[in-house]
């Protein structure tokens, strides 16, 4: 009888040999050069969360404003007026205000120009079909992107949260062999997918009403369910990640 070698109780049974690793590995790159670049390695990089890092890993005051304000004027033109046109029209110029700001002022333009994309795009949409609840379909169509995205990466057991954090706290894909890690990565991927079958929940059935009572309420649960919950949930999920790595490892650069 050939003798097996003994299995680490910390491993997970079904990890895969390394040549399965490539494709997460170029994923979990990308997702920790993004995090850097989007401000969330101000997070990574402290001993302790501050307001300040927080307020950078959400994109600063200027980048809250970006992407607040051209909902709110929307959202305030269209209660009192039903004033599609008007109130599209005034929400894609302070996107456009804001970009220029940035332009002129040689800051990056990166989140603006996202931003006005995304207001440009929803705009075209409710323009063409004169309903004010088009302005809200590509937000519906990008949290539904999201959520697959999250819930397919859990079914196959590389959660994108592990992903992301391994590289970006300089792990890589160690994460993964340890199983006490692994299972807190797969809980932290489904508590992200929670957020954006929430917002799926609620809004679309208020997109579906086509009705302006409906538009209004779907502005409203838009902004409510945006920062003031994506917020709390980054730092839940920086505190976590801080006490399953290693918090003497430099992150990841990309």
């Amino acid at each position: 009888m050939t003798d097996r070698a003994p299995q680490d109780p910390q491993r997970d049974p079904d990890d895969q040999a390394e040549k399965t690793d490539a494709v997460p590995s170029a994923i979990g790159e990308s997702l920790a050069r993004a995090a850097q670049k989007s401000g969330l390695g101000q997070l990574a990089d402290g001993e302790t969360p501050t307001g300040a890092a927080l307020l950078g890993a959400l994109g600063g005051v200027r980048g809250l404003a970006e992407t607040i304000l051209p909902g709110l004027v929307f959202l305030v033109l269209y209660t009192f007026t039903q004033n599609v046109p008007l109130s599209i029209g005034c929400s894609v110029l302070v996107a456009v205000v804001f970009t220029i700001v940035r332009i002129v002022g040689k800051t990056p333009v990166t989140q603006a120009i996202a931003g006005l994309l995304g207001v440009g795009i929803s705009a075209i949409l409710a323009l063409i079909t004169g309903r004010g609840e088009d302005n809200f379909i590509l937000g519906i169509w990008t949290n539904a992107a999201y959520g697959a995205a999250i819930l397919i990466s859990m079914l196959v057991r590389w959660p994108l949260i592990g992903l992301a954090a391994g590289y970006l706290m300089g792990d890589g894909l160690a994460w993964r062999r340890v199983r006490s890690t692994f299972r807190v990565m797969q809980a932290l991927t489904f508590f992200w997918f929670l957020l954006f079958a929430a917002r799926l929940i609620v809004q679309v059935p208020l997109y579906l009403a086509h009705t302006d009572q409906a538009t209004i309420a779907l502005g409203i649960t838009k902004l409510l369910m945006g920062v003031p919950l994506y917020a709390p949930l980054l730092l839940i999920t920086w505190f976590v990640v801080r006490g399953q790595f290693d918090t003497d490892k430099k992150p990841a650069r990309g």
